[in-house]
């Protein structure tokens, strides 16, 4: 039987973006004398502006972005939506779980390329507890007391970024979504782990197209807010972009201790402190005492 590679990481990741997060479009300055159209004689000449740097298939991209958001809107969106309203959300958190635990193998082996033990350590814990007393991982026990041990996502991609490798061209693909050169790389080396080295079910497509369809559904409708954000700013696909790379730098700092916000990359100033609230004022001890 040929081997087929079962996608068994995140799908590529949205957050909950403040309403600040997406910056908005910068507005074009024209002088007043670019107001008025130029005489008939005159040849105008529009210089068509080059992709940005990390985007040099910007126009591919875009093209890919639109027919994938026409789908989205038309199609997967509204199945999505109907996913979350039939399914109640404790059987949706144990499909997530389910399907995250499977994949808790490779998350342990790039934590141990990156030399990080105590992570990896706990990854295996993770798999184990959850593997056993999470019914297969349908329920998510080793968050909890006593153990408190947290997903984390892990992958090829970003053991690649922890070793300094530069994510490369962004890219937008059908049915994959926003990536890069690395992270698709990482993506594919990810998918084929289980079927190379545990073979069934991972490597047979009655399980493999469910499992991937199931997980985009699910991924879709928890992130839905986001998506819709996203189409409602005024460059979406600058938008999409943008806190895509944002994110998995993010993912790669805090790999290496660093505590880079997305706010940071994005250029979104912080929220202020709230002030301080002054205690109230004790009474006058006359006016506490009751009168006579």
């Amino acid at each position: 039987m040929a081997v087929q590679a079962v996608s068994v990481v995140e799908p590529a990741p949205l957050i909950e973006i403040p309403p600040t997060a997406v910056p908005p479009a910068v507005p074009v300055k024209r002088a007043v004398a670019d107001q008025s159209p130029p005489p008939p004689d005159d040849v105008v000449v529009k210089a068509k502006l080059p992709p940005p740097p990390g985007d040099p298939m910007q126009g591919v991209n875009k093209v890919s972005f639109e027919a994938t958001q026409a789908v989205d809107r038309a199609f997967f969106g509204p199945v999505a939506l109907g996913y979350q309203k039939a399914l109640p959300k404790p059987l949706r958190s144990g499909i997530r779980n389910l399907l995250r635990n499977l994949g808790e193998p490779i998350v342990f082996v790039n934590f141990l390329l990156q030399l990080k033990p105590g992570k990896a350590a706990e990854t295996l814990g993770r798999f184990t507890i959850n593997s056993t007393l999470g019914v297969a991982g349908v329920i998510d026990v080793a968050r909890t007391k006593p153990f408190r041990l947290p997903y984390r996502p892990n992958g090829i991609a970003d053991t690649l970024g922890y070793y300094g490798v530069g994510p490369g061209p962004y890219l937008f693909l059908p049915l994959i979504g926003p990536t890069t050169v690395r992270d698709l790389f990482g993506r594919g080396v990810d998918a084929a782990v289980l079927p190379l080295s545990v073979g069934f079910p991972f490597n047979d497509l009655r399980y493999a197209v469910p499992a991937n369809a199931l997980r985009s559904i699910d991924y879709r409708a928890e992130f839905n807010p986001d998506y819709v954000r996203i189409r409602n700013d005024p460059n979406p696909y600058r938008a999409r972009r943008e806190l895509y790379l944002a994110y998995r730098q993010v993912q790669i700092d805090r790999l290496r201790g660093k505590q880079t916000t997305l706010e940071q990359l994005l250029g979104v100033p912080a929220a202020p402190a709230p002030a301080p609230v002054a205690p109230p004022k004790p009474e006058p001890q006359s006016a506490q005492q009751p009168k006579p």
